[in-house]
């Protein structure tokens, strides 16, 4: 199997926990170029990782004959122009997220990279924890019956870099940097092909010294009736809180990939190191993480990215995808001002259309629908009806 040869753009958290990955779980794939502003970090990042070329030259990095791919690990300000070069070269090209400050933004990436026929992955990463790929495959082969309602939440105590505090170079504050992940999230468990159709969103600044807001509520209504709910938050102390829920008509699922993950330790002393990302403290009680990039879902998404690459199909998460949550997010914010509901501008819309709202009825007898069943405390059982003709509810035992 071909091994990729691969330019990082970026030497910043990001790039680090990508290079770890990469170098990690599929060694055979290796980071033989990088990028930096700074001559002296593209040098100790090159040393660290056994990296044979530095850069402080974004074009000549990506241009760099000895590689087949770019993962860009940039602020969001330099995203486009990153992708355009990438396209321009030929190459094939895998950017974090979000794809674009904004739905315009990613639209020109999007057309950049179809227009050259290059391959390309958004760096989508807590769409593929291990838990939500598990999750997700049950949600698909139909173990919780119609999905009606999501929620994803992720919270910490803010960035790690200060250009993300900065809403010209980030395209806005929490919902832009967090909220991409669980809009994403909530999208892949209603389905990708439903049409994403209105967002009311809250939006405020309530602690930090910023521009930008450090904390949002969202709804996303789709065309199919089913509502993706997301929280996020800059603010949120002790740890990064990342949880996910999904319902169904018949069923349901919690998911909690970070904060506790079955690893606690309480030390007075101090662990004397890194703990976790976003970790504040290294004494008291503390959350460690067992495999971070794993757990985070960087493993699994750069194996489906170069699986995807070489087998010549397109990985669960394109550029497609990003533009969409794009999108999505501008409504959002709108929403945040207009304080009400606001539409969602697709200019590219590739699934389903026509969707309609469903009310999923069950029935109890050929003259009752069925409300509910439940096991009473002496043990009897009893259902909740609605006559069909009449419309009164009653109950009866079973």
């Amino acid at each position: 199997m071909k091994s990729q040869k691969i330019t990082m753009l970026g030497t910043g958290l990001i790039g680090t926990f990508y290079t770890m990955c990469l170098h990690g779980q599929r060694s055979r794939d290796q980071v033989v170029s990088v990028y930096s502003r700074s001559l002296d970090r593209a040098k100790l990042f090159a040393r660290q990782w056994n990296i044979p070329r530095a850069f402080t030259d974004m074009t000549e990095a990506i241009q760099d004959p000895g590689t087949d791919v770019v993962v860009i690990g940039l602020p969001n300000s330099q995203h486009e122009e990153a992708v355009r070069l990438a396209a321009a070269a030929g190459k094939a090209v895998l950017c974090t997220k979000p794809l674009g400050r904004n739905a315009a933004e990613a639209k020109r990436m999007l057309e950049a990279v179809e227009k050259a026929g290059v391959f390309h992955g958004y760096l989508e990463d807590l769409a593929y924890t291990p838990k939500t790929l598990k999750a997700l495959k049950s949600v698909q082969n139909g173990a919780l019956g119609e999905i009606l309602w999501t929620r994803s939440r992720e919270a910490h105590p803010g960035p790690h870099s200060d250009w993300f505090w900065d809403p010209e170079m980030s395209g806005g504050g929490a919902i832009v940097d967090l909220g991409c992940h669980c809009i994403e999230i909530g999208r892949n468990y209603i389905g990708k092909d439903i049409r994403p159709v209105e967002a009311m969103c809250w939006a405020a600044t309530q602690v930090k010294p910023i521009e930008a807001e450090d904390n949002a509520i969202g709804l996303i209504k789709y065309e199919n009736g089913a509502i993706s709910q997301f929280e996020v938050s800059w603010t949120y102390r002790g740890g990064m809180d990342l949880r996910d829920e999904v319902s169904g008509t018949e069923g349901n699922i919690r998911t909690d990939h970070f904060l506790r993950t079955g690893f606690e330790m309480f030390t007075d002393i101090g662990l004397g190191g890194y703990v976790a990302e976003k970790a504040e403290s290294d004494t008291g009680w503390l959350f460690p993480v067992g495999d971070e990039v794993s757990e985070l879902g960087y493993t699994d998404m750069f194996t489906d990215m170069f699986n995807a690459l070489e087998q010549g199909m397109e990985p669960m998460e394109t550029f497609y995808d990003g533009y969409i949550v794009n999108a999505i997010m501008d409504a959002c914010y709108k929403s945040a001002e207009t304080k009400s509901w606001e539409p969602i501008e697709l200019d590219f819309w590739k699934g389903k259309t026509g969707a309609v709202e469903q009310k999923v009825l069950k029935y109890f007898d050929e003259n009752h629908y069925l409300i509910k069943e439940e096991i009473l405390p002496d043990g009897r059982k009893k259902a909740i009806i609605r006559n069909k003709n009449t419309g009164k509810i009653s109950e009866e035992l079973i």
